[in-house]
């Protein structure tokens, strides 16, 4: 399914600190592509990028970042939230990821797990069947709040 094509939903946010509707899709479109053009891919030849806004509305990016021994690479959703960390935190979205085509990609385990912990059952993710919420890329998520219950100190206090 194209971009163009999708059915993007269109309100406001937490009181409208983040208006989510297809200018902003565009937008995060653009940015993972343009952060798609950093990625270093030497051996799989699978540029990806990704790109997200936060609650109060400043975006990260990331790129993929390969390594001889593969199975140390890193995801382009890592270094986002890397950047999203290292630039104030906070609460994520909406995100986009793409690869070298611009298609909109579907994160893998791993970084779905990661987007969970940044951004909860509501982020709202840019698949390739349309926008989807992350309580149904990865139902029956295991986060902070699972630690807490059981008397754990989830790090968050």
């Amino acid at each position: 399914m194209s971009r163009n094509s999708m059915n993007y939903p269109s309100a406001p946010l937490n009181g409208g600190e983040v208006e989510i509707c297809e200018q902003l899709w565009n937008q995060l479109h653009e940015l993972a592509v343009e952060a798609m053009g950093s990625a270093y891919a030497p051996y799989s030849r699978y540029p990806v990028g990704a790109a997200a806004v936060t609650a109060d509305g400043r975006f990260v990016t990331g790129c993929n970042v390969e390594n001889a021994a593969y199975g140390i690479g890193l995801c382009a959703e890592c270094g986002l939230v890397s950047e999203l960390v290292r630039t104030g935190g906070g609460r994520l979205v909406a995100f986009a990821c793409v690869n070298s085509q611009g298609e909109a990609l579907v994160p893998c385990g791993r970084c779905r797990q990661l987007l969970y912990e940044h951004g909860g059952a509501e982020l709202l993710l840019w698949m390739p069947a349309g926008i989807t919420p992350m309580k149904e890329v990865l139902p029956a998520a295991f986060g902070p709040e699972d630690i807490l219950k059981v008397g754990g100190n989830s790090g968050l206090e």
